[in-house]
């Protein structure tokens, strides 16, 4: 007689089983023996993303800093070229009454001059 494949049916099944559950038993094991070197992994990738942000942080407040500076650089440059656009302002202004001055002055010379002149010719003609 034939051996009956229910037999081997059967067989292949528990094996298949017994292997599952020792593949199972076996990656159990490796993982409880695993977990120090994976908590271990797990803080440093924690300490590096603490690291990276508190960089991360600096880089910022590295930037306001300097975008601070630069911003009253600007407004004191700013400043700055106010002032002497003011006083170049003062300057011609000042320029422009002493020449003022300086004309009425002549005219007011001239004026003279021509007075003496006259009260002069006036006078010998008398």
């Amino acid at each position: 007689m034939r051996p009956a494949r229910n037999n081997d049916l059967t067989d292949r099944r528990s094996a298949a089983a017994d292997a599952k559950a020792a593949l199972l038993t076996a990656y159990r094991a490796a993982k409880t023996a695993a977990e120090p070197v994976q908590a271990a992994r797990q803080a440093e990738r924690i300490s590096l993303v603490e690291t990276r942000e508190a960089r991360r942080a600096e880089r910022e407040r590295l930037k306001i800093e300097e975008r601070t500076r630069l911003e009253t650089l600007a407004t004191q440059k700013q400043a700055a070229i106010e002032a002497a656009a003011a006083a170049e302002i003062e300057a011609r202004q000042s320029a422009e009454n002493a020449r003022i001055l300086r004309v009425l002055e002549d005219a007011a010379a001239r004026k003279a001059e021509r007075d003496r002149r006259y009260a002069a010719r006036k006078a010998r003609q008398t």
